[in-house]
């Protein structure tokens, strides 16, 4: 067998290993035979707790990544003709390759940002701008990322700023929740509380412990059957459901998911201090788990080479932290970044 050297760093909270809890829910999901395809007691469990955790009208629909629950979800909610309404920085916008185009179909219309978070103005020339005629997609959905891709948060009042506008605009609201946990866990709230308003939430579990598995978290009754259909039209629905399902319902139960992301919201904090002893301020306000360090344009090369981070632009560097990063990843990353913050 070849040796494998693994190094822990900040590329990504995906790039992290397993949480224990999880692989022993793996290890138990494998003992005997059950039906197919979510047929199966371990998905029955997933969805008994997903009415604890998101209300009694909420159905789970687990998923195999983060792309196929945001197609998925997005698509649900639009007609051929619609179109759904990001920020530029969004996820759906710049890291989905073109799976919402390719597999959904959707078009994707972009408005400005402030740190990463659409507001009701920056909203409204999205909207403003359609004339109603059959030659231009009609604006009909918006998605939110909670947390943002530059690390922020939308607080509840936001987020009820931003749902209400959607309902006086006749909109419906995806939130991309792959980091909602970090997000909950920053501002104290439960994740129903997280997603009132909300008619589909993707709700991540690879970037919070998981081995592999997120999920469509139907808020909206009415959208039950279209995801569960477009679930498997999207190439989304697992034969051995129970694997996918165990897992989320080991992040779910006795609020592991709070844990692993409070872990990680922590990490990012102890960074942000240890940065500021070196007279450093991150790019963006930190509000879950990611960290935007500035660094000298001239040394981003050797930076990204030598210190566990992704370069994201020009001159800055995103370091996230993970439910394992421990005091000693943190000192660690400091060292090496320390050289080239000092110039």
């Amino acid at each position: 067998m070849v040796p494998v050297t693994l190094t822990r760093g900040f590329l990504s909270d995906n790039a992290s290993g397993v949480h224990p809890k999880v692989l022993a829910a793996i290890a138990a999901a494998n003992e005997g035979h059950v039906p197919s395809y979510g047929a199966d007691p371990l998905t029955a469990a997933l969805q008994e707790r997903v009415t604890d955790v998101f209300g009694p009208d909420a159905t789970i629909y687990p998923v195999f990544n983060g792309t196929g629950a945001n197609v998925v979800a997005v698509q649900a909610l639009l007609q051929r003709w619609d179109a759904v309404v990001a920020t530029v920085e969004s996820h759906m916008v710049n890291d989905e390759s073109t799976a919402p185009q390719l597999v959904g179909g959707t078009r994707i219309t972009t408005v400005a940002s402030q740190d990463g978070k659409a507001t009701p103005e920056l909203l409204a020339p999205a909207f403003d701008a359609y004339d109603g005629t059959v030659h231009h997609a009609r604006p009909a959905a918006i998605t939110l990322a909670q947390s943002t891709e530059l690390g922020t948060t939308y607080s509840l009042d936001e987020l009820a700023a931003l749902t209400g506008f959607a309902r006086e605009r006749g909109a419906r609201v995806h939130v991309d929740g792959a980091r909602i946990a970090n997000a909950a866990a920053r501002l104290g709230t439960g994740l129903g509380e997280l997603t009132s308003g909300v008619d589909v939430l993707s709700f991540g579990g690879t970037k919070n412990g998981l081995l592999l598995g997120d999920a469509v978290v139907v808020l909206d009754p009415a959208l039950a059957e279209p995801v569960d259909r477009l679930r498997k039209a999207s190439t989304q629905l697992a034969s051995k459901l129970r694997f996918v399902s165990a897992q989320l319902l080991a992040l779910l139960e006795d609020d592991l998911w709070r844990e692993n992301a409070a872990h990680a919201n922590a990490a990012a904090d102890l960074l942000v201090e240890r940065l500021a002893a070196l007279g450093v301020a991150p790019r963006y306000p930190v509000q879950a788990n990611a960290v935007f360090v500035p660094v000298p344009p001239e040394v981003l090369p050797r930076v990204v080479t030598e210190a566990p981070v992704l370069a994201w632009d020009a001159g800055t560097v995103r370091a996230v932290a993970s439910f394992d990063t421990t005091e000693d990843d943190v000192d660690a990353l400091v060292a090496r970044l320390a050289p080239f913050l000092r110039g």
